[in-house]
């Protein structure tokens, strides 16, 4: 994994697209992020998802053979940005050999706009079963792409994500005939969706925290970082960090002290499969990059001596060294990430 900037590049528009994405006008305010989508492509091979339009930037997760994706956007003729189907964003290969642009989903300028009342769950399928992607906010401003039933809207939004929300007028004021739906708001059961929160606020909260870390992609690493500043962060720093900006907990200042917050909570759990999106997550020592460097080992006897926050879908966001260029997310599974967990829960 290579170091990745703290700011994404603004994204580039060609003058010339290839004709596998279909595009009729290209050119887009920038109020307008969803007149930039291509559309929905197949993965034909797999594929690394990155941070960045670059093979500098980190990777998210490998994309399979055969995965539906949506593209957001050509950032230039080398990259695609684009959704997967839990709801992650990043960027790809536009070389035909691994993506297929299946169809032209670019919602044109004339399509139905809504404006957000209330905070309101972005989700990946219209049913509140479907992943989280993020959060929407009042006065925040999407595209109504269609109304696959009378409870839910398919929506862009202006940071290009693409999901589903409730259609319910507590939530969303729409102007226009929806695609594909009625006139205004679709109404239907007010019992049917919610917004998501799950337990009350949390699920909100976790998500400010996420946000607040991810815009420190990047950001160098620093044995002992000054907990005043934000230009460099060691581990628990960083966590520190995104819980005290994202929703103004203070958490110990180390991640020893951190992990006997959780435990104190009552929420630690020691097999990482059985962590949630947003928990705290601790380390011991590294001792080995295999397995077997760790048998034998009571776990419950080590010191925690790194930390991050879990993001689900086996991934980790943390800090840990220069070398490894400052903050990042990282895989567990199969790495010694994962023989190194002791245990992970909930600050909140």
């Amino acid at each position: 994994m290579g170091t990745f900037s703290s700011k994404m590049k603004k994204p580039l528009i060609t003058a010339s697209v290839t004709a596998m994405l279909a595009l009729g006008a290209v050119a887009a305010p920038a109020a307008d992020v969803w007149a930039a989508q291509v559309g929905t492509a197949t993965v034909q091979a797999g594929v690394n998802m990155r941070t960045q339009p670059s093979t500098a930037g980190s990777v998210i997760r490998l994309l399979k053979q055969g995965e539906s994706i949506v593209v957001l956007e050509q950032t230039n003729a080398y990259w695609y940005k684009v959704q997967d189907s839990r709801g992650a964003i990043g960027y790809v290969s536009t070389s035909s050999q691994y993506l297929s642009v299946t169809s032209s989903g670019a919602p044109s300028q004339g399509n139905t706009n809504g404006t957000i009342v209330a905070t309101v769950t972005l989700r990946t399928s219209p049913s509140t079963s479907g992943s989280a992607i993020g959060y929407l906010h009042k006065n925040d401003q999407v595209q109504v792409l269609s109304a696959p039933n009378a409870y839910w809207y398919e929506v862009a939004d202006q940071q290009g994500r693409r999901g589903y929300i409730s259609s319910q007028s507590k939530y969303v004021t729409v102007n226009g005939t929806v695609p594909g739906g009625s006139a205004g708001n679709g109404g239907g059961n007010p019992s049917t969706p919610d917004n998501g929160a799950g337990t009350g606020d949390n699920a909100a909260k976790i998500e400010q925290v996420i946000a607040t870390g991810m815009k420190y992609l990047g950001t160098p690493y620093e044995f002992g970082s000054d907990r005043n500043t934000t230009t460099t962060f060691d581990c628990s720093d960083l966590v520190r960090t995104m819980f005290l900006e994202g929703i103004g907990l203070k958490l110990p200042a180390d991640s020893r002290q951190q992990g006997e917050y959780v435990q104190n909570k009552g929420n630690a759990v020691t097999d990482w499969h059985q962590l949630k999106r947003g928990d705290l997550i601790f380390f011991m020592s590294y001792k080995g990059s295999s397995a077997s460097a760790y048998a034998g080992i009571d776990k419950s006897k080590q010191k925690i001596t790194h930390d991050g926050i879990y993001l689900g879908n086996g991934q980790v966001l943390h800090t840990y060294s220069k070398e490894s260029g400052g903050v990042k997310i990282s895989s567990i599974a199969g790495t010694h990430w994962e023989y190194r967990f002791v245990y992970g829960g909930s600050a909140l």
